[in-house]
């Protein structure tokens, strides 16, 4: 591990999932954080979870990271900037025009403010779901305003490249517009797919694959959160919801009648829209890079998985994705693996021969 850009300390308000690992990854390079939360508990956890030390008179932070919910995140921040006037200030908030604009209301000095926002997160919150590694490789917008120098933000560039993110630069408009596309609108489809699942029949519900759990994974957010999340981007969110619902209608449209002429030829370019759209979505390293699947049959029992990612290792092949998926009352689980397309046959070959059975 290189030395620490950042010098601290970094004082981080809000121990939930993400303040929790910031400190966390801080911690792990020897950075000094101050952890503040309005929840004596929640304070107390990340505490012992070896992310920080408690607040303390006299700290002077070097930058200010706050972790807390969109509808308090200007409130916290123009009271952070009062109490710390050394410090730079950011936030990790999920919508970045409405706290700048709230900020320039409350006339803070938002020259040491600049938002920004980690792309990465889990389905649980709170301390306990905290990780150090939460942030490597992933996405971090800095969303820039004209009231802040290059110099001043210098700090939270440190902060996002002392954690292993990669730095994204944005405005505040092109960032709102862009996490509705790739990360609200989903939320919204995802939790509408997971209603219609509520008065499902168990029947139904034993085929579901991995299909049904990679669409309805974020359902299983927290809803306090998202309706804060979607109330601050709503203008956003409902244009591309809108669009989607002239898309549905269209699919909806064509599957009517499926024997007019035609019909095919739309469902078909619905579909094939569909492929277009993914192939765009950026691969391993930001790259527009497809990989190659393959499902390999695990026996349910301890450390087998382990012995794949084991045997994948030593035949030195770079996994890219996995997935596991197990059938209703089967002592069996289908590990779906993703390599790149011309590791496919060796590694079939190489794993069927250590005695791995091969499903697809």
């Amino acid at each position: 591990m290189g030395k620490s850009r950042l010098v601290g300390p970094v004082r981080i308000v809000g121990v939930g999932l993400l303040g929790t690992s910031v400190g966390l990854g801080l911690r792990g390079r020897q950075i000094e954080t101050i952890l503040a939360d309005a929840s004596p508990t929640n304070l107390r956890i990340a505490i012992d979870y070896g992310a920080g030390r408690a607040a303390a008179p006299g700290d002077l932070p070097q930058l200010i990271v706050v972790c807390v919910p969109p509808d308090v995140t200007a409130e916290i921040v123009a009271r952070e900037l009062e109490a710390y006037p050394g410090a730079i200030v950011t936030d990790v908030a999920s919508v970045k025009l409405a706290p700048l604009a709230e900020l320039r209301e409350r006339g803070a000095d938002i020259s040491r403010y600049i938002g920004s926002h980690p792309l990465a997160g889990r389905e649980k919150g709170g301390p306990l779901s905290g990780r150090a590694d939460l942030f490597i490789g992933r996405p971090w917008v800095v969303a820039a305003h004209d009231a802040i120098s290059y110099q001043q933000a210098g700090a939270i560039d440190d902060l996002i490249l002392d954690l292993g993110a990669i730095l994204v630069e944005m405005t505040p408009e092109e960032h709102d517009l862009g996490v509705a596309l790739v990360s609200h609108v989903p939320q919204v489809i995802s939790t509408l797919m997971a209603r219609r699942l509520t008065g499902a029949a168990h029947s139904s519900l034993n085929l579901a694959g991995q299909g049904l759990r990679d669409v309805t994974r974020v359902a299983a957010s927290d809803p306090d959160l998202w309706v804060q999340i979607l109330g601050a981007n709503a203008k956003p969110v409902r244009d591309v919801l809108l669009a989607y619902r002239d898309d549905l209608d269209r699919f909806i449209d064509a599957l009517e009648d499926p024997a007019a002429p035609g019909a095919q030829r739309k469902v078909a370019e619905e579909l094939a829209g569909g492929n277009a759209g993914v192939a765009r979505l950026p691969g391993k390293h930001g790259q527009d890079r497809r990989f190659s699947s393959m499902v390999v049959m695990v026996n349910d029992q301890p450390g087998q998985i382990a012995r794949l990612l084991n045997d994948i290792g030593e035949l030195n092949v770079n996994l890219e994705d996995l997935r596991l998926e197990h059938s209703p009352g089967a002592q069996i689980g289908l590990a779906e693996i993703s390599v790149l397309p011309e590791a496919v046959t060796r590694l079939t070959e190489e794993l069927a021969a250590r005695g791995w059975r091969i499903a697809g």
